[in-house]
């Protein structure tokens, strides 16, 4: 019987993972080990009792009491705070599904791949911040990584049996999100209801605007450099409105090789908990006599300035990622809490980088997890200071 860990299982990931594990025979086909959440514990108890997880881990103490209640009788320990996250990730497990969503989950991330496990990783930032760190922890303990990103688990399916260097490019698509038919003059206006209307996917807030204002695609950018070993060059970005093809390598001969399949997360989810083998799963068949067509357009960077700024960071590598995804995550914090605008996100992660770029050792390459986490640190720090000037030129 495997042994599996989700770590944020609450999230959109975490739910659907969940879902093929019911599937599949759930508590009686699988042996969770253990479950981690957000301040939902009324779920992360709800879903630790059906699987008989050993441990459920809340990431806030503050909910400990809450978690410890809900559990109360069933046998599942539970434990609160970040320590207690990478504790639960130093629990021995076959399989484990990275979801927690940002930085925080790169710890955890770091310390399941000493057991020489396979790692399920959504958590795109392990990737962006501390890639080679996250790539040679894995070699060293013969862990294996599995991408989960729709799009890179597209490559991945599309490079089966194909040798690297034959690949000419890779071509990432992105549905555009929320905004991507609204006149460029008016993007600065957009409101988070706004951005969080996408057309095509089902997800968390934070990404559905990430998707909208293509930081989402910025990473994942960054994410294919750092994964697929490629130039940053031969990585390019369309915008693709019916989200039916998820990305394509192009090889060498010219020929072009498409994942495609309908805008549903457990293609890849379950292409990674099944791997090598494919196994049956719930999602939609694509009729090909009533699709109709397939459109692309370019990915506009006056219109997604976070793709330009992707570009700046793989030039600099060293700890630009690390500097990057932070500034991002605070760009998003305030714009959902109302203090900075939609374009404004970007201005300010540039902002940061500069910032950081002119305070030298952004472009050292990080020798320990240490380094990348002091980096993101200084690049929260710098860009809270700037909230408060875009602010005041919002309202000039």
């Amino acid at each position: 019987m495997r042994r599996i860990s989700i770590f944020g299982v609450t999230g959109s990931i975490g739910e659907q993972t969940v879902d093929l594990m019911r599937r599949q025979g759930g508590a009686a086909a699988f042996r969770t080990v253990a479950l981690t959440g957000g301040r939902n514990v009324a779920r992360l108890a709800e879903l630790a009792r059906e699987l008989q997880a050993e441990i459920a881990v809340t990431a806030h103490d503050e909910c400990l009491p809450d978690l410890r209640a809900a559990l109360a009788g069933s046998g599942v320990e539970a434990a609160a705070g970040a320590d207690a996250l990478v504790e639960a990730a130093d629990r021995p497990a076959d399989w484990i599904m990275s979801a927690i969503v940002g930085a925080a989950g790169l710890a955890p991330g770091f310390r399941a791949l000493r057991h020489g496990t396979t790692l399920a990783l959504a958590n795109k930032e392990s990737l962006v911040t501390a890639g080679p760190l996250l790539l040679a922890e894995a070699a060293r303990h013969g862990a294996r990584i599995l991408p989960v990103d729709s799009e890179h688990s597209a490559i991945f399916q599309a490079l089966v049996g194909e040798d690297m260097a034959a690949v000419e490019r890779i071509v990432l698509t992105a549905s555009g999100g929320a905004l991507r038919d609204w006149p460029l003059e008016r993007l600065a206006r957009a409101t988070v209801a706004e951005a969080l209307a996408h057309p095509n996917w089902a997800m968390g807030q934070r990404i559905t605007i990430d998707s909208a204002s293509m930081f989402n695609k910025a990473l994942e950018v960054i994410e294919t450099r750092e994964y697929f070993g490629v130039a940053p060059e031969q990585i390019e970005v369309i915008v693709h409105p019916e989200s039916i093809i998820h990305s394509m390598v192009g090889y060498r001969d010219g020929a072009i090789m498409a994942h495609l399949g309908a805008a549903d997360m457990r293609h890849a989810i379950g292409y990674a908990l099944n791997w090598p083998a494919r196994a049956e799963l719930p999602v939609a068949r694509l009729d090909f006599a009533t699709l109709g067509q397939l459109t692309f357009r370019p990915a506009d960077e006056a219109r997604y300035p976070a793709l330009r700024l992707a570009r700046a960071v793989m030039a600099t590598r060293g700890l630009a990622g690390a500097a990057f995804n932070a500034a991002k995550e605070i760009a998003l914090d305030h714009f959902i809490g109302g203090g900075l605008g939609f374009a404004d996100m970007a201005g300010l992660v540039e902002e940061t980088l500069a910032v950081l770029s002119g305070a030298g050792g952004l472009g050292n390459a990080p020798k320990k997890l240490e380094d990348v986490l002091q980096m993101d640190t200084a690049a929260r720090a710098v860009a809270s200071e700037r909230v408060a000037g875009f602010a005041a030129r919002r309202a000039g």
